[in-house]
């Protein structure tokens, strides 16, 4: 099928965008791959030290003749997500020593939950934790004795921190190793209804625990669409993943073989074999394009709009706003998964998942086929599914046909014509808005703005029943200079309430609200943000404020908005508790939301 024509175009004006800073980036890369790892130019002292405590794989280490993997893991066993590779390491040592070749963890990385610190302290290191996996990644890394890397993370910040890290060391081939979703629990929707129950005062404590247990009540991530999901979706476009690797469940033979393959493949493609494949040609214009192609037929988290940018700008690729606007528009949403629809992704993968899609976009000329991959082959190889044969994968090709057109359904019979992600821009600045689960008369919303410099303040006032009409909730102070980013998703049981009661509600905030936004119109990463003197802190209650999701427009409609000096905020309050005080320097040196919100690139 020939590519899709604005497809070609946007990626051409990606990779015009991006030519001095990609070749660059290149040169590094090449530089470094040269000098290939140091293993082999170690003095013996250096290499006791890092040979030390390998056991019995110390004599081969020393020879220094085999591909010696370096694994970065964010294993820890308080998150379901990140249990399951405890046992991981042992696997690939294993799988390494029978191919003649050895493997080490290099060093581990934080993973912390959004789930856990939502509406918490602790979410306001969340944005953050990103960059210090980079960081810490690099670090495990620096030692350079490894001809090759497995990367096991999963979830919000880890992926995208991990892929800074693996661009940033772009020489050493690299294969991301996934531990898959949790079985499926109570639907989505029963948990959602839950919520808003309690959010009215309708449902106790006591239930509300009893529904979030059954919903999140094994190892595994989430089974919600939301931004570990999403990650694990980005891999497989994006050609990181073995195919078909993202949505095995853990503790299962197929799940365990894929790991053992994992290492296989990485060992595979290392200089000292035939099939050299370094990150670098893995992650560049061509795959961050398939990736927001993925993001948007998927309906995948809005995150995913700051994270990208991010791990392009590691690997010498500047997106835009406007790529993911435009490559939304063309983009058709190919899945129904929570919240944009009731399946979760077990049954997602289960209708036929990503290889299906993979598969069908490509059909449609919706992806770049020829992107260089960890699997080989292009991307046609991820236009598959898993197996289990005996103790080995093998890969069958993936359904030609949705097994559920109520969760997957084709290019040329999708649920929308385009994938929901709309670029937003006027006096208040820029933002995105995700509406692929908005109703299309929800849209566009003008209604007197609400202002609000928190989201515990939100909900003080719809408890004390101050909403009582159409309104537009302004949270502003939510920036990454401001307080490091959090999620505000723990206002959708709030303003869905409102919603339902009829009023038109929408959210204008500079901070996240993640794959949850759901159904309540929110324009979100609104830059630049308040903290930083953006437009955004002009707003005054009463003002007439417009969203319109339609023609792309986010405007305070009042004659003397331009003329307003923005209000400044004391943001003393989270300078310091829960470790936010070792988080200064970030607040202090932290990007533009549309320049992914990094510190480290």
């Amino acid at each position: 099928m020939t590519l899709h024509p604005e497809l070609d175009r946007i990626t051409q004006r990606i990779i015009a965008r991006s030519e001095a800073r990609r070749a660059a980036y290149l040169e590094r890369v090449a530089r470094a791959a040269d000098n290939g790892p140091r293993r082999a130019h170690l003095s013996c002292s250096n290499q006791a030290h890092a040979y030390a405590g390998a056991g019995a794989d110390q004599g081969a280490l020393a020879k220094g003749r085999a591909p010696n993997i370096g694994i970065v893991t964010a294993y820890n066993d308080m998150l379901s997500a990140h249990a399951p590779y405890k046992d991981y390491p042992d696997l690939i040592k294993a799988t390494a020593r029978a191919e003649g070749a050895t493997a080490q963890v290099a060093g581990g990385v934080p993973a912390m939950c959004d789930g856990v610190t939502q509406g918490e302290t602790g979410m306001e290191l969340s944005l953050f934790s990103r960059d210090v996996i980079a960081l810490a990644a690099g670090v495990a890394l620096s030692h350079n004795t490894f001809d090759a890397a497995l990367y096991l993370g999963i979830c919000d910040k880890i992926v995208p921190g991990l892929v800074i890290a693996a661009a940033t060391f772009g020489h050493i081939p690299a294969v991301f190793v996934p531990a898959g979703p949790m079985t499926s629990g109570i639907s989505n929707d029963d948990k959602a209804k839950v919520r808003q129950r309690f959010a009215t005062g309708e449902a106790s404590r006591e239930e509300l625990m009893a529904s979030e247990m059954a919903a999140y009540h094994g190892p595994g991530t989430c089974t919600f669409y939301g931004t570990a999901n999403s990650n694990q979706m980005l891999m497989e476009f994006m050609g990181l993943h073995l195919p078909g690797a993202s949505f095995v469940n853990p503790g299962t033979p197929l799940r365990e073989a894929l790991t053992a393959e994992a290492a296989r493949r990485v060992l595979a493609i290392t200089a000292l074999g035939n099939e050299f494949t370094p990150v670098a040609d893995v992650l560049d214009e061509k795959a961050f394009a398939n990736g927001i192609v993925g993001l948007m037929a998927t309906g995948g988290s809005t995150n995913l709009v700051l994270h990208l940018v991010a791990m392009a700008r590691a690997a010498g690729v500047e997106l835009t706003l406007e790529d993911f606007a435009e490559i939304s528009a063309i983009t058709p949403l190919l899945a129904r998964v929570y919240p944009n629809g009731l399946a979760d992704v077990n049954h997602f993968h289960a209708a036929g998942g990503l290889g299906y899609m993979i598969g069908n976009l490509l059909d449609a000329g919706l992806l770049h086929p020829d992107t260089r991959t960890v699997a080989g082959g292009g991307l046609k190889a991820y236009a598959s599914e898993a197996k289990l044969d005996g103790d080995r994968v093998t890969w069958e090709p993936a359904p030609r046909d949705s097994l559920n057109d109520k969760i997957l359904r084709p290019a040329a019979d999708p649920f929308q014509p385009s994938g929901g992600l709309v670029q937003l821009a006027g006096n208040i600045g820029q933002g995105v808005i995700k509406v692929s689960a908005v109703a299309p008369e929800r849209q566009v919303i003008e209604a007197p703005a609400r202002v609000f410099h928190d989201q515990e303040s939100v909900k003080a006032a719809f408890k004390a029943g101050e909403f009582t009409g159409d309104v537009v909730v302004v949270v502003r102070f939510q920036g990454p200079s401001a307080n490091g980013m959090p999620e505000l998703h723990g206002l959708t049981p709030t303003l869905a309430v409102l919603q339902d009661r009829g009023h038109k509600v929408a959210l204008v905030t500079d901070g996240r609200m993640s794959g949850a936004s759901g159904k309540v119109p929110a324009a979100i990463h609104v830059s630049p943000e308040a903290a930083n003197g953006g437009p955004i802190a002009k707003v005054r209650d009463g003002d007439r404020v417009r969203l319109d999701a339609q023609a792309g427009t986010l405007e305070v409609l009042e004659d003397d908005f331009d003329d307003r000096t923005p209000i400044r905020a004391d943001l003393s309050a989270n300078r310091a508790g829960i470790g936010r005080e070792l988080f200064d320097v970030f607040r202090q040196n932290v990007g533009l939301a549309t320049d992914g919100a990094a510190v480290v690139v």
